[in-house]
């Protein structure tokens, strides 16, 4: 036993002198003390392996264009684009994110009768692509909004790094000491604190997976709408008389739309209307025929 605890305490030396954890007494060290000895040294070298792997500065590198390379971004946009003819905008489409070396997160289609549909895209597409996937949707729809962000995760990103080469180090001492562990005790703890570091490294590799994707893809919403007319794209007028053409226009192209609007109605509803017609035109017939006949009233009247 003294032979197996001497054991244990030199090879806990020799990994505090390669860590920089040199000049500690671990004397009469049992395994939850070498345990929370590798934890207090992962603490500890946490914030020199962080520093160790940041993107450099403005000031280091002298460019701050060169500093945004390094940097992990995440980008994103949001588009609302209408178009006349849905099936050729909807096949363009996927020929395009398929051109650009994206892919469909997903995509729906809806139909809201009357022959107009709509559909709604989330779209991956390699972050390098992004800027050209917005300008072909552009050409391909007409643009009714367009929004787009950016987010710079490298903080969080060399952190998450830092801390999991820091549990996956503690992970390689903990299975030195458990090699070397002879007591039942001492194998429980250790391979209990293996079992904690691992499901810590499982879950800041799952961390970083994420975030590669996020930054190497960026992602795209685009809903398309089917429109019988596009929304006007034109510059707002800056003169006075182009400003009074364009109300003028305006609200011709509104009296034209409200005469479009009935005449839709009554494509769709045209039986009814027709009863109606027939029911009020005999009311009507009947009323005036009445009312003649009162007018004229009876023979005799008529005589004197």
């Amino acid at each position: 036993m003294k032979r197996g605890l001497a054991m244990l305490t030199a090879l806990l030396l020799l990994l505090g002198l390669m860590s920089g954890c040199g000049g500690s007494d671990t004397s009469g060290a049992t395994a939850s003390d070498m345990v929370a000895t590798e934890e207090t040294a992962d603490n500890g070298s946490y914030g020199g392996n962080m520093t160790a792997q940041m993107p450099e500065s403005p000031a280091e590198d002298g460019s701050g264009e060169d500093r945004l390379r390094n940097a992990k971004m995440i980008y994103t946009a949001d588009l609302s684009v209408e178009t006349t003819a849905f099936d050729d905008a909807a096949a363009s489409l996927r020929q395009m994110v398929e051109d650009l070396g994206g892919y469909f997160e997903s995509a729906s289609v809806y139909n809201h009768g009357g022959n107009y549909r709509s559909a709604f895209y989330t779209i991956r597409v390699p972050a390098e692509n992004f800027r050209n996937l917005l300008e072909q949707v552009g050409e391909l729809c007409h643009v009714v909004r367009q929004e787009e962000g950016s987010d710079n995760i490298s903080e969080q990103y060399y952190d998450v790094e830092s801390r999991l080469v820091t549990q996956q180090t503690k992970l390689e001492r903990l299975q030195t000491l458990l090699s070397q562990a002879e007591t039942m005790e001492d194998i429980i703890t250790i391979e209990s604190a293996i079992s904690e570091t691992e499901l810590a490294i499982e879950q800041l590799t799952g961390t970083l997976r994420q975030y590669d994707s996020l930054v190497d893809y960026s992602t795209v919403t685009i809903s398309l709408e089917e429109v019988y007319k596009l929304s006007n794209a034109e510059e707002p007028p800056t003169t006075f008389a182009s400003r009074l053409g364009r109300a003028f226009a305006a609200g011709w192209n509104g009296f034209v739309d409200f005469l479009e609007a009935i005449v839709m109605i009554l494509a769709y509803a045209w039986v009814p209307v027709l009863v109606l017609l027939a029911v009020g035109g005999t009311v009507l017939w009947r009323l005036l025929r009445k009312k003649r006949d009162k007018g004229n009233g009876p023979p005799e009247n008529r005589a004197s």
